[in-house]
Order: structure tokens, then sequence, then C-alpha cells
């Protein structure tokens, strides 16, 4: 089982095209998969989930759309926190958040802080996030403590990068998915997907269920992660780590 999903939710509009729908339509129906999406995570464990909900890029769809995406995000918000809450489930909004209304931000803020002690999933939702952005911020974090005194270039190291990254306090993502057929990562996560197995399912988002979910999560299963080693020094690890454990990893 992997220990943090990430999951680019493609396909709503498509979806509400295919019935003769608004495409907002589709994003509609893209929260109730939301909401199976991250019951099934809990379910079975899973420590982290982080869906793509509204990349930076996303601000260049029609005005209507944004508009209507920006409302169902205040009601999924005011809607679902208190069951995230009472579940148990931690969480967050990562990206750009000056971007949206101050309404919008004092309710990600509300839902943040209610939820913040939680443990049984980190539940992250990137939200006018982009890849380069990330990368982008933790070079200026980094740099500003080099101006200021408080760090020397030569001790920067990738570890010290990765430090500064949305996500930081937790596991980097094991497993990609990304529904809808497309084959590409969308400037998601770009650092911490660094060793991730990447899964594209055909199925659009809101059509994404239990059923979809466990098949990805089988053919992760089925994976050889090496992690750059060849495949006799990763054996040889799992048996120095079985006979210094006393694990039985069979």
């Amino acid at each position: 089982m992997p220990k943090h999903v990430a999951i680019i939710m493609d396909g709503n509009g498509r979806w509400a095209k295919l019935r003769g729908k608004h495409r907002t339509f589709g994003h509609k129906a893209g929260a109730e998969a939301v909401r199976q999406a991250v019951q099934f995570a809990r379910k079975k464990g899973i420590q982290s989930l982080t869906l793509f909900a509204f990349s930076s890029e996303n601000w260049n769809r029609p005005q209507q759309e944004v508009s209507v995406l920006m409302e169902l995000f205040m009601t999924v918000l005011k809607r679902e926190v208190k069951k995230l809450h009472k579940h148990n489930v931690r969480l967050r909004i990562i990206g750009d958040k000056s971007a949206f209304s101050e309404r919008l931000q004092k309710q990600m803020a509300t839902a943040e802080a209610m939820t913040a002690n939680n443990t049984a999933l980190n539940l992250n939702i990137a939200a006018n996030y982009g890849g380069r952005w990330d990368i982008t911020a933790a070079a200026r974090q980094l740099a500003s403590k080099v101006r200021d005194g408080e760090l020397d270039a030569e001790q920067i190291t990738t570890d010290l990068l990765a430090e500064q990254l949305q996500l930081a306090d937790q596991p980097e993502p094991d497993l990609l998915i990304r529904t809808g057929g497309e084959h590409r990562i969308s400037n998601f996560l770009l650092w911490q997907l660094a060793y991730a197995e990447f899964y594209f399912s055909q199925v659009l988002w809101p059509d994404f269920d239990d059923k979809e979910f466990a098949a990805a999560i089988a053919d992760f299963s089925c994976r050889e992660r090496r992690f750059g080693m060849t495949s006799e020094q990763l054996q040889r690890a799992i048996l120095d780590t079985d006979v210094t454990t006393g694990d039985n990893l069979a």
C-alpha cells in the first residue's frame, strides 16, 4: 500500500459534454468522486492523499467556469469540513492562496484550523498550485536566508531545498494517478514526483470509484521500485532489512 497517493483529477468537462451538459455540471459530479476517493484512502490506511483541484494555469479557462469552480470550492469546504473532522482527516490547501478572494481564503484557513490536529489521513488539496511555482518559492526562501546572512550558498543542498517545498512534512508521493486518458503531469508536484510510480486511467474523473482506485493500487503493488539501484541490489537490501529487523517480508 502506498503511503502517499497524488491524483490529477481530469475529465470533468468531457464527462459533462458526453451527457449534453455544461462543463460545470461535470465539476459538481467530480466533487462526489473526491468524497469517495477520500473515504477509500482513509479506509485503506493511506497516510496522504493529494488532489490537484485547480492549477495556476486554470485561471485561463472561461471566466464563468472559473467563477463556478470558486463557488463550488467554497460550498464543498463549508459542507465537508465537519465530516472530515469527524473522521479524523487533516485538510491542507497547498498553492498560492493570495489569488483567491478574501472570503475563500478565510474559509480555507477555518477548515485547516479545525482539522489541524487530525491524524487518520492528510488530505492535501492543490489549488492555484504549480510545480514550478513551488520550486521557485522554495528557492526564494533560501535566497532570502543567504541575503540575511543566515545561510551560505555553499550550504544549500537538495535536502535543504526540499524542506522549503509544499508538503515537506509528508512522505513524497509513491503513486501518481491521472484520470481522463491524458499522459502528462501538467506542472504538478514536479520535485516531489521524482521517484513516484505513474498510473494513467482512461476513466473520466466523475466515474473514478473504489474499483478504479483499487485497480491503481493493485498495479502499483506489482511494481519494483529500485530508486536507482539494480534489482539485485534491491533484493539484497530487502534481505538485509529482514535479517536486521527480524521481519518476515513475505
